[in-house]
């Protein structure tokens, strides 16, 4: 193996090794949690720097298997940003609880491995493999306190409903390999040149919709979300946040490298579903998140209707003509959108959890009740997320929803009745967000109501969240040209 391809799987690699360092570690200083954390935070740090050494030249590794392109290295930037975050957040929520912090750790990070595998796979089986390594820890995650009913109840639905779709999924990715006899994602292209409309195959049609449902769960778009109000608020808060935004971007990777690469030679078969899930889906989010009165199940169809709002993007992409444009605003506007939700969304359940670091606190709404006031900094940043997440300029989750909308205008046809809706959706949105901050500025705290005691790491983790959703929103530019960057590696 070359020096190129050693420094190609080098962050992957490096991941798996700090996973496996974070066991060790534990076994040498058990229960030893301000070690592990910091352990796994200098590590994620040292993790970004490979990646920027590694950076995306286009090097493969396997015989073509895995690649490090540009999209690879931006994917790469955004998983490890999660899994810092992420990491950071934890320890507030999980200490009072006695829940270990090294297993959390290390099994959030062979998470992350998966979806690293995932961001450069360019074939089929390696695509299924890191989609597995990606949802397993995910399942033992959700169930990790495993003394609560709600908790083991959530994780249970996300693993039988998670372990149907990966079937269905695997039998898509049979019917494709069986009609174009490869499972390389190039070779697949290349044997569905031609092959549209009345020409596609019954065993053809049947694996396109497969794999259309199986992504469809995994990004939790509607009708396959019914997974998701429970496992997110069963979960552990911070696990939640994880949920809400790691599986989903590693989906929309997957989405990327098998739709967009793999499969566009089928675009103008799929673009159709791909519109209709993502009206239905970002409009059933918010009207039911309208009704929700715990923050969790609140920001789980918020969650949902996101989806909806990033597959606009892909649906531009479909329904543009190939090499346009607006085909690749289409894709520069999905990818952003996942970096501005990595941060917005994590910041939101990073206030949720710096409100549950003492243990009886509920997710409910009322528990924000007062909290501008008592707690002034974490109210001002909880506000600067809910409205980023609203899409208020000039927040990050403005300019997200701009260049969706915009490159769906660009394309055309049915694609831009998606921008009316998602304009729509975002007004209806602001309701239910606003509505938190309101219970923060116009409610009276409780009279038992304890201060908040943010530890070091959540108030890094805070800022980080906090500086990712302004300098997206003040200067989208420090992010586009990566962007953009990663959109052409997928264009021929």
């Amino acid at each position: 193996m070359t020096v190129a391809e050693l420094l190609a799987i080098a962050p992957l690699v490096f991941v798996i090794g700090l996973a496996i360092a974070l066991v060790v570690v534990d076994m040498i200083r058990p229960h030893d949690d301000r070690l592990i954390g910091i352990v796994a935070v200098v590590g994620l740090v040292v993790g970004l720097e490979v990646v920027l050494l590694a950076n995306g030249d286009g090097t493969g590794v396997f015989g073509g298997a895995y690649v490090r392109d540009r999209l690879t290295f931006f994917l790469d930037l955004v998983f490890l940003a999660i899994a810092l975050l992420t990491i950071l957040f934890a320890p507030d929520y999980l200490r009072p609880r006695g829940l270990p912090m090294a297993e959390f750790a290390a099994t959030l990070l062979f998470a992350i491995s998966g979806a690293m595998l995932i961001g450069g796979a360019r074939d089929l089986l390696v695509l299924f493999l890191g989609l597995e390594l990606l949802v397993l820890p995910g399942y033992m995650l959700a169930g990790y306190a495993k003394r609560d009913g709600l908790s083991t109840e959530g994780a249970i639905k996300y693993f039988l409903l998670g372990s149907f779709s990966s079937a269905i999924f695997l039998f898509g990715l049979a019917f494709t390999w069986g009609y174009t006899g490869s499972t390389r994602v190039a070779d697949v292209a290349v044997a569905l040149q031609g092959v549209t409309g009345p020409g596609l195959s019954a065993g053809l049609a049947i694996g396109l919709a497969l794999l259309t449902s199986g992504v469809a769960f995994k990004i939790a778009a509607v009708p396959f979300h019914y997974w998701t109000p429970d496992a997110y608020q069963g979960s552990p808060t911070p696990v939640t946040g994880y949920l809400s935004v790691g599986p989903k971007v590693a989906a929309f990777a997957l989405i990327l490298r098998l739709f967009v690469e793999a499969l566009a030679p089928l675009k103008a078969d799929w673009v159709d579903a791909i519109v209709i899930l993502a009206a239905i889906t970002m409009t059933l989010g918010n009207l039911v998140a309208l009704t929700q009165d715990n923050i969790k199940r609140m920001l789980a169809y918020s969650s949902i209707a996101h989806t909806g709002y990033m597959l606009v993007g892909l649906a531009a992409f479909a329904g543009a003509p190939a090499g346009s444009p607006a085909a690749q605003a289409g894709l520069e506007g999905l990818l952003f959108y996942a970096a501005a939700y990595t941060f917005m969304n994590l910041g939101a359940f990073a206030v949720v959890t710096a409100l549950q670091g003492r243990t009886g606190v509920t997710s409910q709404i009322a528990t924000f009740a007062g909290l501008g006031r008592r707690a002034p900094l974490a109210g001002v940043l909880m506000t600067l997320f809910l409205l980023s997440l609203t899409g208020i300029p000039p927040t990050a989750g403005f300019f997200a929803k701009a260049y969706v909308i915009l490159a769906a205008v660009q394309a055309g046809g049915w694609v831009s009745v998606l921008a009316v809706v998602a304009v729509l959706n975002a007004a209806a949105a602001a309701f239910y967000y606003l509505r938190v901050v309101v219970w923060m500025y116009m409610r009276e705290a409780p009279d038992d109501a304890q201060p908040l005691t943010d530890s070091w790491p959540m108030k890094a983790g805070l800022a980080a969240a906090a500086l990712g959703t302004v300098l997206f929103g003040l200067v989208p530019g420090v992010i586009i040209p990566t962007a953009q960057a990663a959109a052409q590696a997928l264009l021929p």
